[in-house]
């Protein structure tokens, strides 16, 4: 019988090999989505949302690892961060909230991934960068007004009124999911594409060029 661990490594490696990754690929995105999996784990709340939204900086690790072997490593990556996260800690939110954080994290990466892949150079990771926060901002407004937000009120057994006046004690302006999306999701999504932009454009370089020379 395998543990938890045992099982996510035994799940990432058949995703890995399906999409035509070599063994040292394959060894590249576990640790990368190891590592992702902890930074998850360090939680920094922001003023301007309620307190369930934290940021945390797990995409660092994903960005850099899609910009050194591609798009669909990222992807890869993002899915052992969320496995490895859900084996050690569990879910609250029967794992649509894990499904959620992939979708944005895969919304953020994806453009950033295949932009800088056609040119690589600082000039298309930055426009990457920008595409993918652009692209992230959209994606989480949807993804939680119309499927983590209602799944979180069920889950705890409250009303999605309850989570709106959440957002309203943080800012007066909000009344609704639209509001509470665009003035609370929007700008922590916007916060954190930048500072995970930010550390990935300072450290890229430097990790790229000892991935390269491993490869």
């Amino acid at each position: 019988m395998m543990d938890g661990n045992e099982a996510v490594a035994v799940n990432a490696n058949a995703v890995a090999a399906k999409k035509g990754f070599g063994t040292k690929q394959i060894a590249f995105i576990g640790m990368f989505g190891a590592i992702a999996s902890v930074l998850m784990f360090f939680e920094i709340p922001l003023f301007f949302a309620p307190s369930f939204y934290k940021i945390d900086l797990s995409e660092v690790p994903v960005l850099i690892g899609t910009f050194a072997l591609g798009p669909v490593a990222g992807i890869a990556i993002e899915l052992v961060k969320i496995l490895i996260h859900l084996v050690v800690k569990g879910t609250s939110t029967a794992g649509v909230g894990e499904v959620a954080n992939f979708v944005i994290g895969c919304a953020f990466l994806l453009p950033a991934g295949l932009i800088y892949k056609m040119k690589k150079c600082k000039e298309n990771a930055l426009i990457g960068m920008v595409a993918g926060t652009v692209a992230m901002i959209i994606a989480g407004c949807l993804v939680n007004a119309f499927v983590l937000l209602p799944t979180y009120a069920a889950a705890f057994g409250m009303p999605i009124e309850a989570l709106i006046e959440m957002g309203t004690a943080v800012n007066k302006s909000v009344t609704d999911l639209f509001s509470f999306a665009m003035l609370c999701v929007a700008p922590f999504n916007l916060v954190k594409g930048i500072v995970v932009s930010v550390i990935t454009f300072l450290l890229y370089k430097r990790i790229s060029g000892v991935i390269h020379k491993v490869m």
